[in-house]
């Protein structure tokens, strides 16, 4: 879908968050967060629904104002700056277009609130239509376009004034699951060639590991891990992490040895080795959390070794690329998947490799986050 012609943005900014916290009346949407995402970065926060993400984009554009902490674009205090002096472009979730105006002109709107020479608006927005492949349709109005149409138009609009960051506010969340993969692809390469700075707000977690270079996950407005997607998904920073990033079995148990940087913890299931993560303090008879992923578990075709179970199939589903299996362990059951299956295979015995499985302390009732919270 690319036009190929590439137009690189002047002015991407490092963006920082210092100890921001917001409150709506007893609510706490952001709580003390610190953050900071690199000149040219693509961006994402993470998290489910109420916990703050959005509010942090919108401090971030200036439509929030902080009950503390400060926002800087490099080194330049914004925090009081208004939004329209900010130089940022934002994509909502609903697009926000015009209706009564073509598609050239919702395009064009900032840069007439900008009073940009004539001349001038009309190569900028040529160019963002090229940018987004919308050049054809630049005369169409919005109930003329689809759901996907609207949203390249939304990022043109953005990109158009040249702005120091791009906030995407879960832009894809209202196409078909085919369009948002296409469109996945299309921010990418408009990414790769503005080099705009670009903070995306997602819940969705295949679009953001598919997507981010780095990614901050948060809960009940805390910022609990920042990493790239794969320290986020096979070194998850809490048990909540682990749930939320992907899919995950959890086994509440009790450590009972340790071992390094390894323990071993009793669960309903039996003895399960895993790597500890997250705990403050080590200390054995202390309740633990085992996150063992579906993919990690494996049939296995006879006894012996760490974290080897029997196992009976409750349930199985053919996904196409993969076979999930529901499999009951003991008193528990668990997800299992196997990639590129042949049939349904009879499952009586499970492992999982102890340096694929994690520990974490139980999360604390008055935090909800363990140590690592």
């Amino acid at each position: 879908m690319s036009s190929g012609n590439s137009r690189t943005l002047a002015g991407a900014v490092a963006v920082r968050l210092e100890s921001v916290t917001k409150k709506f009346g007893a609510v706490t949407a952001v709580d003390s967060v610190s953050l900071d995402v690199s000149e040219g970065e693509l961006f994402f926060l993470l998290g489910p629904s109420g916990c703050g993400k959005t509010t942090i984009l919108r401090t971030i554009a200036g439509f929030e104002q902080p009950d503390s902490g400060r926002v800087y674009f490099d080194e330049r205090d914004i925090t009081s700056t208004p939004p329209h002096r900010r130089n940022t472009g934002m994509v909502f979730q609903n697009y926000a277009l015009w209706p009564h105006m073509t598609v050239f002109e919702n395009v064009a709107y900032g840069l007439r609130v900008r009073r940009v020479a004539a001349h001038a608006l009309g190569r900028q927005v040529a160019q963002a239509l090229d940018m987004v492949a919308m050049t054809p349709q630049r005369e169409r109005f919005p109930n003329q376009l689809s759901g996907g149409q609207q949203q390249r138009v939304a990022v043109a609009r953005a990109l158009v004034i040249n702005p120091g960051c791009l906030l995407l506010d879960d832009p894809l969340s209202n196409l078909d699951a085919k369009l948002r993969l296409e469109m996945r692809e299309e921010i990418r390469r408009i990414h790769r060639e503005t080099g705009v700075t670009t903070i995306y707000v997602t819940h969705d977690q295949k679009e953001a590991l598919s997507m981010a270079r780095r990614l901050a996950v948060l809960s009940e407005g805390r910022l609990v891990q920042v990493g790239t997607p794969e320290e986020v998904y096979r070194r998850p920073a809490s048990a909540f992490v682990a749930a939320f990033v992907g899919e995950t079995n959890l086994l509440a148990g009790t450590l009972m040895q340790v071992s390094g940087d390894s323990g071993v913890v009793r669960t309903d299931v039996g003895d399960v080795r895993g790597i500890l993560c997250g705990f403050a303090q080590v200390a054995e008879g202390r309740e633990c959390t085992v996150s063992i992923r579906p993919e990690d578990i494996e049939p296995a075709q006879a006894a012996g070794g760490a974290n080897s179970f029997d196992a009976k199939t409750v349930r199985y589903t053919f996904l196409g690329d993969v076979g999930q299996y529901v499999l009951r362990v003991g008193p528990s059951e668990l997800k299992a998947l196997v990639v590129a299956p042949s049939g349904r295979e009879v499952v009586r015995r499970v492992s999982f490799p102890p340096e694929r499985v994690l520990v974490f302390p139980a999360p604390d009732a008055s935090t909800g986050g363990g140590d690592a919270g």
